[in-house]
């Protein structure tokens, strides 16, 4: 799989900024695409901040960005392009963001067993 990642960068906090990956390359053995974050000093997170279920369109996300970010997709020949618009953010959130084709979906979350992984991008919040 191959992906082209772009949208980081600094935002004052309350603010927004939407990431997208296009990924290509796919093959059956993986279910979805999502985004996993690695926040200053600890690892990569285990499971998806939120992930897209690319059989059936179905969409998770981790508790702590409820209501405050959103996954969606579009489908071209090749390509699957996957957005996250991600409003409200906090300090919390500064991280990077990876973007992530994966192969197992466990309790309704994206786990990164399995998964490939993008080359990430740096989001900061901060004032």
């Amino acid at each position: 799989v191959q992906f082209v990642e772009s949208g980081g960068g600094l935002v004052q906090p309350g603010g927004s900024l939407r990431l997208s990956c296009a990924a290509s390359g796919f093959t059956l053995d993986y279910y979805a695409i999502g985004w996993f974050r690695q926040a200053p000093g600890k690892e990569r997170e285990g499971e998806g901040v939120s992930c897209i279920n690319t059989r059936d369109d179905s969409t998770n996300y981790a508790d702590s960005v409820k209501g405050r970010f959103t996954i969606s997709r579009d489908n071209a020949r090749n390509t699957v392009t996957v957005y996250l618009q991600m409003n409200g953010l906090k300090p919390e959130d500064t991280a990077v963001y990876y973007c992530a084709a994966v192969r197992r979906i466990m309790g309704g979350r994206c786990t990164a067993v399995g998964a490939t992984f993008g080359q990430g991008s740096q989001v900061t919040v901060s004032s």
